[in-house]
């Protein structure tokens, strides 16, 4: 384990992820990830964003976990780090932010780890399959809701980090590392045929694509109460 620095901290903030113990503690990431309390989670979800129906409760709630996740690529490439604690001290909680009650995520400041060079393709395809396919499947399991949707709710946020990433000298190198094995089929075996994210990259490279509509699919934000409709919607 390793001690994160103050602009590490400041980063993860910056995507509602906060390394303290919420003070409106709901739900952990294993209660999300077993069947029987998944209604009970995602009836919490609805009530604080104040989703008209579970479909967009499922959405909001995609683009929250997004945010983690995009931070997981981020620390991955600037500092060789990601969170590896366990699901049972990973907490969403309740947090006013920007006016509006929210979902964020709460994770212990020790649980963040060192990636050896050698296992960083290791760590990618369990970011892939263990912590986005898992709740993305999970939360599928009971909502009706496309796939797509949801993956597209994670890959926006990725899409503008790598666009910072690779535009920095000190990180562009291990963020072309990264971005080259997430397009990489073979991590993708299990989850689709072929890597999602090099699909909705098209082969361009993602400062290309910062004022272009992107998305195939609406992620639904127009229909939470204090969120508006995305700029590069599709359905515009």
């Amino acid at each position: 384990m390793t001690k994160l620095t103050t602009d590490q901290i400041r980063q993860l903030n910056m995507y509602s992820v906060y390394v303290e113990q919420p003070e409106h503690p709901l739900f952990t990431l294993k209660d999300l990830l077993h069947a029987h309390k998944l209604e009970s989670v995602l009836h919490a979800i609805q009530t604080i964003s104040q989703s008209p129906n579970q479909t967009v409760a499922a959405s909001y709630f995609l683009r929250r976990f997004g945010m983690f996740i995009s931070m997981q690529f981020y620390q991955l490439a600037a500092y060789d780090e990601v969170w590896g604690g366990q699901p049972e001290q990973f907490t969403f909680g309740a947090k006013t932010e920007y006016g509006n009650q929210t979902i964020s995520i709460f994770v212990n400041e020790g649980d963040f780890a060192d990636v050896p060079e050698n296992e960083r393709e290791k760590i990618i395809r369990h970011i892939l399959h263990d912590e986005c396919n898992a709740i993305i499947q999970q939360v599928r399991s009971v909502v009706n809701i496309s796939s797509l949707t949801l993956w597209e709710n994670i890959f926006g946020f990725l899409l503008w980090h790598y666009h910072v990433l690779l535009e920095n000298p000190a990180t562009a190198e291990e963020a072309r590392l990264d971005l080259n094995l997430l397009k990489e089929d073979n991590l993708w075996k299990g989850i689709a045929k072929e890597s999602l994210f090099a699909r909705y990259l098209k082969g361009h490279e993602p400062s290309a694509l910062l004022n272009r509509k992107v998305r195939k699919t609406c992620c639904l934000s127009k229909d939470v109460p204090g969120l508006m409709q995305c700029g590069f919607c599709p359905l515009k």
